[in-house]
């Protein structure tokens, strides 16, 4: 049961007395890749992307939304940041669903699925043609989106390169683990901190005469990274858990305050970094 307001189209309150907590499924059932020729197809206004401002995960994809021209041709909106068993829902921090009216992002799972049962993700990309879901794979896509509308986008940045890509996954496969995945444990597990805080000094020196991680322009690598580096120490490094702070690492951070000027990286940004 949702609760809706007739009026507002908004989920009740956030009550886990009632409903309980929510537990994560591990799976990602929906994976389905933008082609020029399957089911899913580049088409102007087809696509919305649910979010929440909260993830990292979304972050990465809202940035590349707007680095690839996609602000007005992929749509994007945001649950609210709390749930209950029931899952994501939209209320009034955000307003209610645009596209479909949902009050429970789980209305959408449902739609595309018979009695589903999975985990209710963010980000996830949503089909206005068919009216079901695409994906919940932000790597996926992330990438669909630098790479399969720039025929739809006015001076799209092309931050997946076909020349870079294997050094971006190469990079991905080191910096994924270690510090995207492994910063949360860092606080409470030495072998995650001593991974994530040996990939800052590798990082600090890689940067030290470039601006990029990767060919000298802004890639791919360079979100999946500074999502993370943006919330570190207003996160996990909170009350400096981990270390002293990001400025330990001078040209990490000096990298970080560089993308945070590009417009792109800082109209998505909820909470500006302690050190904007």
């Amino acid at each position: 049961m949702t609760h809706l307001s007739t009026r507002t189209r908004l989920a009740s309150p956030v009550d886990t007395a009632t409903y309980g907590e929510y537990r994560t499924a591990p799976e990602t059932r929906f994976h389905a890749r933008i082609t020029e020729d399957g089911p899913y197809t580049a088409r102007p206004f087809r696509y919305h992307c649910y979010g929440g401002w909260f993830c990292p995960w979304t972050h990465r994809v809202a940035i590349t939304r707007e680095l690839a021209g996609l602000h007005d041709i992929v749509t994007m909106s945001y649950v609210d940041d709390h749930r209950d068993a029931r899952g994501w829902a939209f209320r009034e921090t955000y307003g209610p669903d645009p596209v479909n009216g949902f009050t429970l992002l789980r209305e959408a799972y449902e739609a595309t699925e018979d009695d589903f049962d999975g985990h209710v993700a963010v980000p996830m990309l949503w089909d206005r043609f068919s009216s079901r879901v695409v994906s919940t794979d932000p790597t996926g896509i992330g990438i669909d989106l630098a790479t399969r509308f720039r025929h739809l986008a006015d001076t799209p940045v092309d931050t997946y390169p076909e020349a870079l890509r294997d050094e971006i996954e190469r990079l991905d496969r080191w910096i994924g683990p270690a510090v995207n995945h492994g910063v949360n444990t860092a606080r409470h597990d030495a072998a995650a901190r001593s991974a994530l805080l040996e990939a800052f000094e590798l990082l600090d020196g890689r940067l030290a005469h470039t601006d990029f991680l990767i060919g000298g322009v802004l890639t791919e690598a360079d979100i999946r990274l500074w999502v993370t580096l943006v919330r570190y120490d207003t996160g996990p490094n909170t009350g400096r858990a981990i270390n002293p702070g990001l400025h330990v690492y001078p040209h990490l951070l000096r990298y970080a305050r560089r993308l945070w000027e590009v417009p792109a990286f800082r109209v998505t940004t909820g909470t500006p970094p302690a050190w904007a």
